[in-house]
């Protein structure tokens, strides 16, 4: 999920309950409100800056929606969610949540002031951002002012990308173009580099990116809808949990509505 949505008055954008397991959904809100709830007594409200950082685990049911007041006025929310796969070993933990608030991130700046980092998760230049996770990652939205550019250390055992939320702008020594929505893949090094262009839409003064990267798993993963595993027969088991109720009971909601996106 990612981009920016506009509900019209009363239409609601959201998912129903339903489960999860073999992986994590990371839901980063940049405006706008979104309710989350588990089966496990996670949840809250996140927004403007704040992510939902949800450990599946074992398995867990989930719902998330905007509240009905955002539904009744028709408000915007934009934001995007990642699915953050686990490893063999982790895989069939105990679900977690991770309460991020935008205020507890790790914000940086470049010296001229071009640039503004908000390190979610992982280290950046050995600053640590508050996401705890189980292999090494990090996650970076980076702010860039037009015309500046950034050059960030990057562990050379990390892969990296770069997703474009808003703006347009180059990437890499050879400053190959982007533009919102599209996603660059760094090959082999020790640094990342992203520039903005001189003139941004009038819509999207600044260039958006969330810089991601971390250490392959380099593990077999089989994926079908809500379930990322590593073989097919812990595919068919998770569908068979699931079905029997083991993923937990759906709570009581409190000013959430289910519906479908």
């Amino acid at each position: 999920m990612s981009g920016t949505l506009r509900p019209q008055l009363g239409e609601l954008k959201g998912t129903p309950w339903h489960p999860h397991r073999g992986f994590e959904t990371v839901t980063y809100i940049i405006d706008g409100v979104f309710d989350h709830q588990d089966s496990h007594g996670g949840g809250g409200t996140i927004t403007n800056g704040d992510t939902q950082w949800m450990t599946a685990g074992s398995g867990l049911l989930h719902i998330e929606a905007p509240p009905e007041s955002l539904v009744v006025s028709g408000g915007l929310f934009h934001g995007l969610q990642l699915w953050v796969n686990l490893p063999a070993k982790d895989k069939m933990m105990a679900p977690r949540y991770q309460d991020i608030r935008g205020g507890t991130v790790q914000l940086l700046t470049t010296p001229d002031g071009g640039a503004l980092l908000r390190v979610i998760a992982g280290e950046l230049d050995g600053h640590q951002g508050p996401g705890v996770t189980h292999t090494p990652i990090t996650m970076i939205h980076a702010t860039l002012a037009p015309g500046a550019e950034i050059t960030l250390p990057w562990r050379e055992d990390f892969n990296g990308l770069a997703y474009v939320l808003a703006g347009k702008g180059s990437v890499g020594a050879e400053r190959r173009p982007v533009h919102l929505g599209q996603t660059a893949v760094f090959g082999a090094g020790s640094a990342l580099t992203v520039r903005a262009d001189e003139k941004q839409d009038a819509h999207t003064p600044d260039l958006e990116v969330v810089l991601l990267g971390g250490k392959p798993i380099r593990e077999p993963m089989a994926h079908y809808g809500p379930f990322v595993m590593n073989t097919r027969d812990e595919l068919v088991q998770a569908f068979e949990d699931f079905k029997k109720g083991r993923f937990g009971q759906i709570p009581a909601v409190h000013g959430m509505t289910e519906g479908g996106i």
